[in-house]
């Protein structure tokens, strides 16, 4: 329990921190989830293609006119599927980082499948750009050992979790994290029948504008999260540029990319290195007191 946590250390006496992340996701999960059986429906998709088709393009349009680069994390099928994807983007001076080969979810892998996903996702990013990545992020945001483990032996920081609302360092690996509710997924996914009616962007773009300046506040950070095929359509354009246009008129308030503040966190010496969890077993028999 820590009951006094020291203000986080931002560079050049700024208050909080933003970044703007993509997951590039594209048909990734859709190739995952239909690896074994694919039907012959096309409508999601397509729907997911309208990100690669003219989304991602009005995204990195919008970022130009604020002045503002992101992280755009890339499972490897979709660089492979669009070659022109990670050029285009180091081009255009953002930051390119891994999200797995297929986007495979972690519960369906083995730890070796694991490894051989990452290993070979960096000598794509390395043969399509000439640039090693220097971050990853989970597929849908989960974590195991293993995975931490072989982020540290190949020098990657990692941004998966959600154990702070700073930067921190969690068994050896330097963690920028997460945060479902600033995610635009859940408020606006939407592929069909059963599937909860999206949000409007306008309230979504309020509440996002109160969690930006709620970290200026609290001096902590504001990680979004969006995706190309889902924030890519317009009115969700104008909602990002406005509330990132607020946030640009912040002067206290620092807007690197995900690598840019991976490199701040490691270079501060006086940050504690979390071990994993150990979390207990209830071993007793009846009713927990």
């Amino acid at each position: 329990m820590i009951w006094a946590p020291a203000p986080y250390p931002w560079p050049e006496g700024k208050r909080a921190a933003a970044c703007f992340s993509v997951d590039v996701d594209a048909v990734s999960p859709y190739l995952w989830a239909t690896r074994n059986a694919r039907p012959e429906t096309i409508a999601v998709p397509e729907h997911r293609m309208a990100g690669m088709r003219r989304g991602l393009s009005r995204m990195t349009d919008m970022l130009a006119r604020l002045d503002l680069r992101g992280s755009f994390f890339v499972p490897a099928v979709v660089a492979r599927e669009n070659p022109d994807l990670l050029p285009g983007l180091v081009e255009r001076g953002h930051e390119i980082a891994l999200h797995g080969d297929w986007h495979e979810l972690v519960g369906d892998i083995s730890d070796q499948q694991f490894t051989d996903a990452l290993e070979g996702s960096i000598q794509l990013f390395v043969a399509q750009t000439g640039l090693r990545p220097e971050g990853f992020r989970s597929p849908a945001w989960e974590m195991t050992p293993h995975m931490l483990r072989e982020l540290r032996r190949l020098d990657l920081w990692d941004s998966s979790l959600m154990g702070e609302d700073v930067p921190y360092t969690i068994g050896g690996v330097t963690e920028l994290p997460v945060r479902w509710d600033i995610d635009d997924a859940i408020f606006f996914k939407f592929l069909g029948a059963g599937d909860r009616a999206p949000r409007s962007h306008i309230e979504i773009g309020e509440r996002w504008q109160s969690e930006a300046r709620s970290a200026r506040r609290h001096g902590s950070l504001f990680m979004l999260t969006v995706h190309d095929w889902i924030s890519g359509r317009p009115a969700r354009i104008d909602m990002l540029e406005d509330l990132w246009r607020m946030i640009a008129h912040s002067d206290d308030i620092w807007r690197p990319t995900c690598g840019e503040l991976a490199q701040h966190h490691r270079g501060l010496t006086d940050q504690p290195d979390f071990p994993l969890p150990q979390l207990p077993v209830h071993t007793t028999k009846g009713s927990p007191q």
